[in-house]
C-alpha cells in the first residue's frame, strides 16, 4: 500500500528532511509513525524534496509505503499517523496512490518563503520562526533588486560549495520583498532550487540594503557564477517552504479510487 501524504512541519528541533545516522529527522519520524501503525518495520518515506536543518514547511508532499500490509483509508490514516507524530509534525491530507508514483516527478515547482523580523527588541517567542534583524532594512531596493533572478539563469553563484550538481540552471518565476508590519518576507518561486540557493539569495538582497552591494552588481554576480561574489548565507530559521506545485494530470493519474 502507498499514500501520497500532505503535512506541515516546524523544522527547529530537526536536522532537515533526510533521514542522518543518530540525528532526529522529519523523514525518520515519518517512518516511526508508519512502522507503529502497521506493526512492521518496511515502511519507507520518500519527501518531494530536501530541507535543511531548522528549516520549516507550510506545504510538504511525502509518499509512505509498506509492502504485505492491510488498506487503511487514507482518512484513518491521517488520523493514524498524527497519533504518532510529534505535535510539531502534522499529516494534512492523504491519498492512495499507484505502488510506481513517484513523489519527485509530481513535483513541477516550488515557493519558498523567508521571513525576517525586524525590530528594536527580539521575540523570544518567535526566535525559531524567523531571522532577527535590529537594524533598518531599505525593503524597497530590495523588492527592485529582486527582479534580477526573475528567469532563467545559471544559479551557481548561489549554490553552496560542496553540492554535487552539475546542472545549475534554474528558472524562478517570482522573487519579490514585502514589509508586513514588524516583518520583511522575501518570496521565490522556481521550478527547482540549488543548496542554499534561497537562503543566499536573501543573504544578497539583505546585503543590498546594508550598501555592501549595488542592484546592479546582481547581474553580474548571476554572469560570474562564482559563489564568493553573492552575499551570505542567512540562517534557516527564518525559512519556510511555502507550497509546492504539482502536476495534477500525473497525480490524478496515480491516485486510487
Amino acid at each position: 500500500m502507498k499514500y501520497l501524504i500532505k503535512i506541515s512541519y516546524l523544522g527547529t528541533k530537526y536536522c532537515g528532511f533526510q533521514i542522518q545516522p543518530n540525528q532526529i529527522t522529519i523523514q525518520g519520524e515519518l517512518e516511526r509513525a508508519a512502522n507503529t501503525i502497521f506493526a512492521k518495520n518496511n515502511a519507507v518515506v520518500s519527501g518531494c524534496s530536501r530541507t535543511d536543518t531548522g528549516v520549516h514547511a507550510r506545504e510538504y508532499y511525502a509518499c509512505v509505503q509498506s509492502d504485505d500490509c492491510p488498506s487503511i483509508p487514507p482518512d484513518n490514516f491521517t488520523k493514524a499517523m498524527n497519533t504518532f507524530l510529534p505535535e510539531d509534525i502534522c499529516v494534512n491530507g492523504s491519498w492512495t496512490v499507484k505502488d510506481d508514483f513517484r513523489i519527485k516527478r509530481a513535483v513541477i515547482g516550488k515557493r519558498y518563503e523567508y521571513v525576517i523580523r525586524n525590530t528594536q527588541t527580539p521575540d523570544p517567542f518567535d526566535c525559531d520562526r524567523s531571522f532577527y534583524y535590529p537594524r533598518e532594512i531599505d525593503d524597497s531596493v530590495m523588492n527592485k533588486t529582486a527582479e534580477y533572478f526573475i528567469g532563467k539563469h545559471d544559479f551557481k553563484s548561489f549554490m553552496a560549495s560542496g553540492s554535487e550538481i552539475e546542472n545549475t540552471v534554474r528558472t524562478i518565476s517570482e522573487c519579490s520583498v514585502k514589509r508586513d508590519g514588524n516583518y520583511v518576507k522575501i518570496r521565490i518561486a522556481a521550478d527547482g532550487f540549488l543548496y542554499n540557493m534561497v537562503r543566499i539569495i536573501c543573504g544578497t538582497l539583505l546585503e543590498v540594503s546594508e550598501k555592501k552591494l549595488k542592484s546592479e552588481d546582481v547581474k553580474e554576480i548571476i554572469n560570474n557564477c562564482e559563489r564568493k561574489e553573492a552575499g551570505r548565507t542567512l540562517p534557516g530559521c527564518g525559512l519556510f517552504l511555502d507550497e509546492v506545485f504539482l502536476d495534477n494530470e500525473y497525480v490524478k493519474e496515480n491516485l486510487i479510487s
